[in-house]
């Protein structure tokens, strides 16, 4: 089992709110852009994927409301578990100290294709929520990407 774990940023929302919004499987697909939700299903517990005729799948294995959600898959190619943590920070109450851990379950040759990918990914999962916080849009992410209506200032919706 490999692990990663994400940097941590600090999400001007508090953590009930940022919680409740990733507890939510169906919330996911509701940020994706129209043309990026075929192929997507998701209801309160699972999201199912279909893109380029592969299809990967996540449930949520353990919710603890307002500090931790752990995701598993759920039809993918290898296992893996996925914890997006959602601690106080202790300067603000408002505020949520963000990360995410993953563990995969890669053979050698994944590790090597997927590795660096998984990294980065996490990394730029939890330092563009903490820019959607503070109303920017995070960085390389293409506006017209967006659904319609989109605005960062509070985070397309959700809060």
């Amino acid at each position: 089992m490999v692990k990663y774990n994400s940097k941590h940023a600090i999400v001007k929302r508090p953590p009930s709110m940022l919680y409740m919004a990733f507890a939510d499987m169906r919330n996911f697909v509701n940020m994706l852009p129209e043309d990026k939700k075929q192929g997507v299903e998701a209801d309160y517990d699972t999201l199912t994927a279909t893109v380029q005729g592969f299809t990967i799948g996540v449930k949520v294995y353990e919710r603890v409301p307002y500090s931790l959600l752990s995701l598993v898959d759920n039809g993918a190619p290898f296992g893996f578990k996925v914890d997006f943590h959602f601690d106080s920070n202790s300067g603000a109450q408002d505020e949520t100290d963000f990360s995410i851990d993953v563990e995969a379950d890669l053979n050698f040759m994944m590790k090597v294709m997927l590795g660096s990918k998984i990294q980065e990914g996490i990394d730029k999962i939890v330092e563009g929520l903490a820019a959607l916080s503070e109303g920017h849009m995070p960085e390389g992410m293409d506006p017209s990407m967006m659904p319609e209506g989109f605005d960062p200032r509070n985070l397309g919706g959700l809060f």
